[in-house]
């Protein structure tokens, strides 16, 4: 009799144990939820329910393959947009227990609106699936992708008829590019690959395999010292020109309010970068010292005058002066903007 009543208590102890991890669960998923959607600024302390609290000996966050017991939002482990990460709750009883949750970080600067307006209007041929674009002088460099019809070409700004074509094998997908000095840097989106060329013939001078970190091959651009590369993930990826398979830094991209992922093609102006966004018709202009969105510039008008709400998607930033340019993938023109 004594026996079954020792384990009829050990049984409720149990029970009882069981209940409170879940209730401490439930109390740091309600936490995370609420949280998520108002996001966090770098500094910021999580402010954890005091029940988990008082049932933790100790909580550490798991982010890829760091781990933290500073309940702080810190740039060193953090960073902007989306962080996945796992809470790890030991209790006073011994037991872990462990959570899932995403951590919102978002600019503290509010990114202002960008106003502009159309000052020109310049003929693109439709058929050109735009992934990388840029202006020298008078001549538009263009990378134009899809399998079996991937080529970089040069043309004069206010003509459709390429100077200079050079077609790719089928098997690749042409991507973002950009001038650097006498050279023309291109990128694939699923070889792992990039392509440099001489800027004046266009003929291909060597390749380059991508860093290991690099998924795919987005948008590309030049900063004057370090190419700045986009895979179609939330980070912008800073790499040497003279070793473009190594990666020199990493930032995230997000705004006050929200993170960006998908980041297309770019363009570096006066010590911003400015990027496409997928299938959104706008453009990002983004501090490169930290990823935090600074501005951005709202091209709905153009962008119902141009696109079928297919693949047909803005993307193409370059700069005439002062002026930017854009186009789209199949649009049939090049507008320049005033920006404000």
């Amino acid at each position: 009799m004594k026996k079954i009543f020792l384990a009829s208590a050990f049984a409720l102890l149990v029970l009882a144990s069981c209940n409170k991890d879940k209730d401490v669960l439930n109390s740091l998923n309600d936490y995370n939820l609420s949280a998520q959607n108002k996001g966090y600024n770098f500094g910021d302390k999580l402010q954890l329910p005091q029940d988990v609290l008082d049932y933790a000996e100790a909580i550490t966050i798991s982010f890829g393959d760091k781990e933290s017991s500073n309940l702080t939002i810190d740039p060193n482990f953090f960073t902007l947009g989306e962080n996945d990460v796992t809470f790890n709750i030991k209790t006073k009883g011994g037991e872990v227990l462990q959570q899932d949750a995403t951590i919102n970080v978002f600019a503290k600067r509010k990114a202002r609106s960008i106003a502009y307006e159309v000052v020109n209007q310049y003929p693109h041929d439709p058929k050109n699936f735009v992934q990388g674009f840029q202006l020298e002088g008078n001549t538009v460099y263009e990378s134009d992708g899809q399998k079996g019809q991937s080529r970089i070409i040069k043309y004069n700004l206010g003509s459709t008829q390429p100077i200079i074509s050079v077609p790719q094998a089928e098997e690749y997908f042409s991507e973002g590019s950009t001038i650097v000095g006498d050279k023309v840097y291109q990128l694939t989106w699923q070889n792992k690959k990039g392509f440099i060329y001489d800027k004046n013939s266009l003929k291909l001078l060597s390749e380059f395999p991508y860093d290991n970190m690099i998924g795919e091959g987005w948008g590309l651009t030049y900063d004057g010292k370090e190419l700045i590369l986009s895979d179609g993930t939330k980070n912008l990826y800073f790499i040497n020109p003279e070793n473009p398979s190594k990666i020199l830094r990493t930032i995230a991209v997000a705004s006050n309010k929200e993170g960006y992922d998908q980041l297309n093609e770019l363009e570096y102006h006066n010590g911003s970068i400015y990027a496409n966004v997928w299938h959104k018709p706008i453009i990002l202009q983004i501090d490169p010292a930290n990823g935090e969105v600074i501005g951005i510039l709202d091209l709905t008008n153009i962008v119902k005058q141009n696109s079928s709400g297919g693949e047909d998607v803005l993307n193409g930033i370059a700069f005439k002066g002062e002026n930017m340019i854009i186009t789209g993938k199949n649009w049939s023109r090049i507008y320049e903007l005033s920006i404000k």
